[in-house]
């Protein structure tokens, strides 16, 4: 029996040793913003440690620009490299390990990383982990962190804090043994898990409605994706009640950081094929500019050698299959680009339902 208690001591101690540069940084710059805020606000007011966890953020999410950026690649070559995926399906679905085996051959061939889209949010995990326990160990009193721990005064005033009554450190559900009471903090947490989860589930359909090519929106993969739109918000409204406050506000500025970001990637460098896509090349035409060739440049070509793989294309393919589809000159009006993709997909839906 003390082999494996010595030896979880030993994981945990590890995990601790691991985690302790990430409590100093998020210590570090919660005071650093505290100081600065302190100058010309309460320092013990609850505003004052709640903007400073919101620079927090802030600086956290600038520091992983360059990390979405890549994700955002990786997920637009995944996007086109899915007819190349659905062939390798058809070829070999029958034969599992194959399967996997071309498929892996692929992304490797293409330079695509399946795993990358994932990076930033499992470089913000140690960060929000963090976070959490310098906030846990500050409404118990304890300092976590080299700046809490040579300045102990700030835990007492983080500690009691408060923002409309309610408490930096409080949570809607006490995890202390106390009973539970209805009360400010019950109110304000609660505002704040419904918010991030709204946030989110905009962020979501936002993503889905505008930034998906028609064919990525039937199959499996487009069913979970539609499921994962109502799980992870309803996985935020019964996680929430445990977390405190001032975790709330990192996790909701976080998530409204990822809304704004993603509404402005969107806008101005939508995917191929989708209907972000065509807003993006009425816009361009309206400049007077032309959005293949600005299409082109961005991937660092001197000039477009084939159709840019956007709406234009998608719309021209729907047309041989759709005889009410107008003839090709007329398929560069945004207009009709927009309608072919709109019937695109209630045909896509028909076939699926031919093949079931």
């Amino acid at each position: 029996m003390l082999i494996p208690l010595t030896l979880w001591d030993d994981f945990l101690g590890a995990l601790n040793a691991a985690m302790t540069p990430l409590y100093w940084a998020v210590s570090g710059i919660l005071v650093g913003f505290h100081w600065l805020l302190s100058t010309f606000m309460d320092p013990d007011s609850g505003w004052t440690w709640a903007l400073s966890i919101v620079l927090l953020t802030v600086v956290i999410r600038t520091a992983l620009i360059p990390l979405f950026v890549k994700q955002i690649n990786s997920s637009r070559n995944m996007q086109l490299l899915q007819p190349k995926v659905k062939a390798l399906n058809e070829k070999h679905g029958h034969d599992r390990e194959r399967l996997g085996q071309e498929t892996m051959k692929l992304y490797k061939d293409e330079g695509v990383n399946p795993m990358a889209s994932c990076t930033p949010l499992l470089l913000q995990m140690p960060i929000f982990l963090a976070l959490f326990y310098v906030l846990n160990s500050a409404s118990t009193g304890t300092p976590l962190g080299y700046f809490f721990q040579a300045n102990p005064h700030l835990v007492t005033s983080l500690k009691n804090a408060t923002v409309f009554g309610a408490p930096i450190s409080g949570r809607f559900w006490p995890m202390d043994g106390s009973a539970f009471t209805f009360g400010p903090t019950q109110v304000v947490t609660m505002v704040l898990v419904v918010l991030m989860s709204v946030v989110l589930f905009i962020t979501q359909l936002q993503l889905l409605a505008k930034n998906m090519p028609p064919e990525a929106l039937t199959g499996p993969m487009a069913q979970q994706q539609k499921m994962m739109l109502y799980m992870f918000p309803f996985i935020y409204l019964i996680g929430g009640v445990s977390i405190p406050m001032g975790v709330l506000i990192y996790w909701l500025t976080t998530n409204l950081w990822t809304m704004g970001q993603q509404y402005i990637l969107i806008h101005n460098n939508p995917a191929p094929g989708t209907p972000a896509y065509v807003d993006w090349e009425e816009r361009m035409r309206a400049k007077g500019l032309d959005p293949a060739e600005v299409a082109a440049k961005r991937r660092g070509a001197k000039r477009p050698t084939a159709p840019a793989a956007g709406s234009t294309t998608v719309a021209r393919q729907g047309a041989e299959a759709d005889p009410t589809t107008p003839a090709a000159d007329d398929a560069e009006s945004p207009q009709v680009q927009r309608q072919v993709i709109e019937r695109q997909q209630p045909r896509r839906g028909t076939r699926a339902q031919r093949k079931k």
